[in-house]
């Protein structure tokens, strides 16, 4: 395997001088440093001014990593991630300690999407790289339809209707947890996901909470609304917004933008519940970019990274979630391993940012008045619209 990972030294002898020293040579031109020969056609002076080679520089950075040693970098992340207890990465600011902060038990990553953008497959990648499952694939969703982005999956398993809570590191000592999302389609954006989206976002999820759209039978959900109720509601700390890029980029060369701008929106959504700061977004994962030539692949990140306004370099990630057989990109591929154990890092972080300080009494105190105000708002407002009755009902009699 690790010899598949080297690349000949015919190819390295190619590069002049300039290249080598930009391509380190402990990053060796495997099969999946796909950017490799397209990169080293440009000037090294290009790089802090052409976005493209601003992006090859920052997947060198994943590949340099992910390659030292014997996978030194993925195995200290993930030493990291099993050790991980919610609240680990949090920082004292304002003068408030950890003590009187509102840390969850587990911090909560929720995955959103649209159908066949590779949510699951993303889940079934952690599993592999984190919890050492090999090609076991634990999270299970139906087949996609054949045809048109645009078609109806009305055939989806009852599985993919609901939210499924995964343990990817398979601990019982577990920090984190992930939540894999239904997924939405282009046509049915707008209100309907601003809102789905706030429901999650503000009310927390439950494994096996249904996901109903308009048109699905809420009878056949029935057994599993029962079961989402017996377990744990959990808050969302952070979000990640998985985008089938092969699927954007080529729908928008035919001249059709609207899974570009359902992305878009898609992403204004989860953002518009998070805080400001740039270092806060949600992460965005874009998958399915092996179909896409080098230059297509590039291009496609620009163009959706500008397009939901995040920067190219920094919380984005490429990463192949299924090699060209089907199977799992780990050992095959270990710069999405490391991207998908550092996009995780990541959340992570970003979750233990986003705590709240506890509620006090005088809080408490505050929040019950105002609900004791608006009820007796609500009462007097009653009050006045059935005496307004009665005074025109007298006025008619006499």
């Amino acid at each position: 395997m690790k010899n598949q990972l080297l690349c000949s030294s015919t190819d390295e002898s190619t590069t002049d001088e300039n290249d080598e020293e930009y391509w380190p040579r402990s990053v060796a031109a495997n099969n999946n440093c796909w950017w490799r020969s397209w990169g080293a056609k440009f000037d090294v002076k290009m790089m802090k001014v052409d976005p493209r080679m601003r992006v090859v520089r920052e997947l060198e950075r994943l590949a340099l990593v992910a390659t030292h040693g014997h996978h030194e970098g993925l195995n200290e992340l993930r030493h990291k991630l099993h050790m991980y207890r919610s609240g680990d990465f949090w920082m004292p600011i304002g003068g408030i300690t950890k003590e009187n902060m509102d840390i969850p038990p587990l911090a909560t990553i929720l995955l959103v999407g649209f159908s066949a953008s590779g949510k699951t497959s993303l889940v079934n990648l952690m599993y592999s790289v984190l919890g050492r499952s090999g090609l076991v694939p634990f999270a299970q969703t139906s087949p996609p339809e054949t045809g048109s982005y645009s078609s109806n999956h009305s055939s989806k398993s009852r599985a993919s209707m609901v939210l499924k809570e995964h343990n990817v590191l398979r601990s019982l000592r577990s920090g984190f947890c992930v939540f894999d999302s239904r997924g939405f389609e282009y046509d049915q954006t707008g209100e309907g996901v601003e809102e789905q989206v706030s429901n999650w976002m503000n009310d927390g999820v439950r494994h096996n909470q249904v996901c109903l759209r308009p048109g699905d039978d809420a009878a056949l959900m029935e057994h599993e609304e029962y079961s989402a109720s017996k377990c744990v509601r959990r808050r969302v700390n952070c979000a990640m917004v998985v985008a089938n890029m092969a699927e954007i980029y080529k729908a928008l060369q035919a001249g059709d933008s609207k899974p570009m701008e359902a992305t878009r929106q898609l992403f204004c959504s989860v953002n518009a519940f998070t805080n400001c700061n740039d270092d806060e977004r949600p992460i965005l994962i874009l998958t399915h970019g092996d179909m896409l030539s080098t230059e297509e692949r590039i291009e496609g990140r620009l163009k959706i990274c500008e397009s939901v306004g995040v920067s190219e370099t920094s919380g984005v990630y490429d990463i192949v979630c299924l090699t060209e057989y089907g199977f799992l990109a780990e050992e095959s591929d270990p710069v999405s391993a490391y991207a998908v154990t550092e996009a995780v890092y990541r959340a992570l972080l970003i979750s233990d940012r986003t705590h709240s300080p506890k509620k006090s009494l005088e809080d408490w105190a505050l929040l019950v008045l105002s609900w004791i105000m608006c009820f007796l708002g609500s009462l007097f407002a009653l009050l006045a619209q059935i005496c307004l009755k009665l005074g025109r009902r007298s006025k008619d009699i006499y």
